[in-house]
């Protein structure tokens, strides 16, 4: 008999379980990485919505009428040909993010009364044909703004349906154990979504950038479809399957193996139970019990009947989740935080464009090392938060740190493509581990918390909140950007900076609570999560 292969050996290692959870790790990764990549796009096109007109007439042999949009004295796509073009941007940005930000405290209640697959497909089906629809703008020769605001607001809506499913899904599946560490690596969706996106995006968007969104949008359609198949909302939606492997027998079985039970060992009385939750005995103790046809035999245990002393628990209220300890300050957190990320994700790309002096595409590329940088931030803040059970304190260093970063990003960036390259890296990793570990392994945390009394269905109610509250800073500070920048880049920058202090004032009571609390409770083996005691 040949030997089994290492790999096979590996393979088999790992149960039934294992398995599913890494199935649904791996399924909802790649359901929140196609949200994120059809996001992007937007940013990378800006560049190409308003150009460097004079320098294009310089280069450019195309004669001009062959351009959709394009006249004999603007190369820009109207309407984003005007001076105010970078307000016009923002408010495109703003209506987006705005839509979403509303949405998201509306979606997780909603989410929590309905199937999470469902609704998830659905949006996700949405969501593409919005994508689609601002890219046939350009198909279609279509100059309305009111158009694309239109199709901002309404793809902003949609979206909201996503996070708070996914965060429930990967909770339900994943404990505490560890889960900064796992949801740090999860989390790298947000980064993978925005470096797809932007590579998919410039791949088109100085020849058809209607591409660079019907692309996306065709993808996260696909993924919704991948959704509605193969999502495993919980571990108890297998149970029904499982069930069905393992049959009660029937009569007449029983009654054979009555017979041939009846007297053993001084028994006298066979209990069964074939009822769904409860399990055969083990293998060991089979071997001691009498086989039928010489095949083995599932004997069945005594019946339990479990009566149940309260009825499910009823989904949380809205104010009933702001009470949890900590929701309100990681919150607040959260919404300086993600101003500070997302206008990086709508804007980089177009600073580069203007500081560096690169044409859309390279742009879009430099700018994917900010999400790389975002990567290995977000697992770093994970695995340290594990290690130390201080989740607020790790954030509150990250973003001590980040503010100083952002101003020499601001003043490097002149100095060359070298230097600009590793402080992209370095900024993506300060600014994105906090937003990345309160939006996954805080949420959890909060979501699960020992106030709810095993009430799971909060889950998604309390990821809402705090993405949401998240998504009101992600709204106004590309929009801010859009203003600012029109006196100045500098100007973009101190804003920045002063959001990640803001941010990091707001968490020094939990800090604080953390650094003083005198009742430390070691984690379990096999778990590296602290938890401390409650004031």
């Amino acid at each position: 008999m040949a030997p089994v292969p290492p790999g096979i050996r590996f393979l088999a290692s790992f149960n039934r379980d294992q398995w599913y959870r890494a199935f649904t790790f791996s399924l909802t990764f790649l359901l929140y990485t196609s949200f994120h990549l059809s996001r992007k796009p937007i940013s990378i096109v800006k560049s190409e919505l308003h150009k460097n007109c004079s320098a294009l007439m310089d280069l450019s042999t195309t004669s001009s009428s062959q351009l959709p949009g394009f006249t004999d004295t603007d190369c820009s796509w109207k309407p984003f040909d005007k001076s105010n073009y970078k307000q016009l941007l923002g408010a495109m940005d703003y209506s987006f993010l705005c839509a979403y930000a509303v949405g998201m405290y509306l979606s997780g209640i909603i989410g929590e009364r309905l199937p999470i697959r469902l609704y998830l497909s659905v949006g996700m089906l949405m969501s593409g044909l919005f994508t689609c629809l601002f890219g046939l703008g350009y198909v279609y020769n279509i100059h309305s703004l009111s158009f694309y605001i239109f199709v901002q607001v309404a793809n902003g809506l949609v979206q909201t349906t996503g996070w708070p499913s996914v965060v429930t899904c990967i909770g339900n599946w994943f404990g505490k154990g560890r889960r900064g560490l796992i949801m740090g690596i999860w989390n790298s969706h947000t980064s993978v979504g925005n470096i797809l996106g932007s590579l998919i995006a410039g791949y088109w968007v100085s020849s058809n950038w209607g591409l660079s969104f019907i692309v996306p949008g065709v993808i996260i359609a696909v993924m919704g479809v991948v959704c509605f198949l193969f999502l495993i909302e919980h571990p108890n939606d297998l149970k029904s399957i499982h069930a069905g492997q393992n049959p009660a027998p029937s009569s007449n079985q029983v009654q054979k193996l009555t017979k041939k039970w009846n007297g053993k060992n001084g028994n006298k009385q066979l209990y069964h139970s074939y009822k769904q939750g409860n399990k055969c005995q083990s293998w060991d103790t089979e071997l001691l019990l009498p086989q039928e046809d010489g095949g083995s035999v599932c004997v069945p245990v005594q019946q339990l009947v479990v009566v149940k002393s309260e009825s499910e628990p009823s989904a949380i209220s809205f104010m009933g989740a702001l009470r949890i300890p900590g929701v309100i300050e990681f919150s607040l957190c959260l919404l300086f935080a993600k101003l500070v990320s997302y206008t990086f994700l709508f804007w980089l790309p177009l600073y580069i464009t203007k500081a560096a002096h690169l044409d859309a595409k390279k742009a879009g590329d430099l700018s994917t090392l900010f999400d790389v940088g975002g990567i290995v931030g977000g697992i770093l803040a994970g695995v340290i938060s594990d290690k130390l059970g201080k989740r607020a304190t790790t954030c509150a260093v990250m973003l001590l740190l980040a503010a100083p970063t952002l101003y020499g990003f601001s003043m490097i960036s002149e100095f060359g493509l070298g230097p600009t390259i590793g402080m992209l890296v370095v900024c993506g990793g300060l600014v994105n581990g906090p937003y990345a570990l309160i939006t996954t392994a805080v949420s959890a945390d909060l979501g699960t918390h020992k106030s709810l009394k095993g009430n799971s269905r909060a889950l998604s109610t309390v990821t809402a909140i705090i993405d949401g509250t998240g998504s009101v800073g992600a709204a106004i500070g590309p929009l801010l950007a859009g203003v600012l920048s029109s006196r100045g880049w500098d100007q973009v920058f101190y804003m920045l900076m002063a959001a990640d202090f803001l941010a990091l004032l707001l968490l020094l009571r939990l800090v604080a609570k953390e650094l003083t609390s005198a009742n430390v409770v070691k984690p379990r083996s096999g778990s590296t999560s602290v938890e401390m005691k409650e004031h």
